[in-house]
């Protein structure tokens, strides 16, 4: 959609509100409602304000106390709609429509710490190189019942039949029809939105559920992951259930992922520079693998970006657990599927579906690009389980951040403003994690020491 055409949309869908969205670190939709008037009034003259702070909002709604990455005063900063993200809202009764906004300073200069901003940043270097990525998601969520006291376990939805699931249930086609309404919901809001979905199927966990998104510009891509989440969740609340993609809900049962596979193409030719003219991977394509080898324990902050992510990250867990690759194997965190030279590309496994997918697909190509430009050469690809091989992926939050803040080539190439506004925000998590008394702790330890 182009500019002059905001008015023509706003006029033709008779909107009577406009939200404007911008994704914190979490990934959470932040902005602002406005009715159309002022929307076009507001993009016209750098109005639509909001304070710098809003990118250090922590996942429990507080700012940050202590960061260098933002002003002490306070600033204001303007969204800028990106008019190609324009979408109408499909579950308000009221025709209300949604744009995604890029964050500028008031003197035009781009807010460095904005994850929409990392990811074109990560895609400029790209650029400059004379290549293109492309990156395909997949995203896995659990439905569940309505959780009101956050003391109780989380228990899976129920579906049509009225009885909950006796176990995994992967690829089962009646125990995905079983959610058929949700399902259903989820699809026409998707279409709606002209989010490009492409398959469904059950995963191996109760209620358990992976949508996979057809290969695109990562931007794009990102924008639709954005907007997914949201809409999921919002399918799921219309039938009285939540929907969830934290990366590990239930105690016994798989994790969630958002795998990423990604390619590089030519901006001149177009082809797929991971195959070389015989159709054999190309130095480039294991160069990819290789930074992605050296950067990934750096870069998993950005991938695994909660204490809970790192519960899915276990052996024997359908999750990877240190930096081997292989063709077409699933135990590994970089997998090769079988493809033809034209397809030919590497299955990213480590990001947990509670990553923000501007900063996961960011991290995991700036990995990929590292080892592009710095000529990095993997290992030799596995064979059989990548289980039996030390555990090497950080083991916790805090380790992770300790990797990121030592490694100084990717935090340039991320944005070193950005990463310190992203560690602060996440040592603030974990202090206030700290603070929280468990269940286990109250099981446990109340009587027995």
């Amino acid at each position: 959609m182009a500019r002059s055409t905001f008015e023509e949309f706003i006029t033709e869908n008779k909107i009577s509100e406009v939200e404007c969205l911008v994704a914190d670190m979490s990934g959470t939709a932040r902005g602002k409602i406005l009715p159309p008037k002022k929307f076009m009034q507001g993009q016209r003259s750098r109005g639509l304000r909001v304070p710098e702070e809003v990118f250090t909002l922590t996942i429990n709604g507080r700012f940050v106390s202590e960061t260098t990455a933002v002003s002490d005063s306070a600033i204001d900063i303007y969204m800028e709609p990106d008019p190609e993200t324009t979408r109408m809202v499909p579950w308000y009764t009221e025709p209300t429509a949604q744009v995604i906004c890029d964050a500028f300073h008031l003197n035009d200069e781009p807010v460095e710490i904005s994850p929409r901003h990392v990811l074109k940043r990560v895609l400029g270097l790209y650029k400059a190189k004379g290549w293109r990525p492309v990156v395909a998601p997949e995203l896995e969520f659990y439905l569940c019942k309505k959780n009101l006291d956050p003391d109780y376990p989380i228990e899976a939805a129920i579906g049509r039949s009225g009885r909950k699931e006796s176990g995994g249930q992967a690829y089962g086609i009646d125990a995905a029809n079983d959610f058929d309404p949700v399902v259903e919901d989820i699809f026409d809001y998707c279409e709606a939105q002209e989010l490009d979905v492409d398959t469904l199927s059950h995963e191996s966990g109760p209620a358990q559920l992976e949508i996979n998104f057809n290969h695109g510009d990562p931007l794009e891509l990102a924008d639709q992951v954005f907007l997914f989440k949201r809409t999921v969740r919002q399918a799921a609340l219309k039938h009285d259930m939540y929907a969830t993609f934290m990366a590990k809900p239930h105690e016994n049962e798989p994790g969630s992922s958002m795998h990423i596979h990604q390619s590089v193409l030519d901006n001149k030719t177009g082809k797929n520079i991971f195959a070389g003219k015989d159709g054999k991977p190309s130095k480039l394509f294991l160069n990819h693998i290789g930074g992605l080898q050296r950067y990934l324990a750096a870069a998993l902050p950005f991938c695994a970006p909660n204490v809970n992510s790192y519960r899915r990250l276990v052996p024997e867990s359908d999750a990877p657990t240190n930096v081997h690759w292989a063709i077409d194997n699933r135990t590994v965190s970089l997998r090769v599927p079988s493809s033809n030279p034209v397809n030919l590309r590497v299955e990213n496994r480590v990001p947990g579906a509670d990553a923000n997918p501007y900063l996961a697909f960011a991290a995991s190509l700036a990995c990929g690009y590292l080892g592009m430009v710095e000529r990095i050469k993997p290992s030799e690809a596995v064979t059989g389980s990548a289980y039996r091989y030390a555990h090497t992926l950080p083991i916790n939050l805090d380790d992770a951040l300790d990797k990121l803040n030592y490694t100084k080539s990717l935090k340039q190439v991320m944005g070193e403003k950005f990463v310190t506004a992203y560690q602060d925000v996440k040592f603030e998590e974990m202090q206030h994690f700290r603070k929280v008394i468990s269940s286990w702790e109250r099981e446990f330890l109340l009587l027995n020491v």
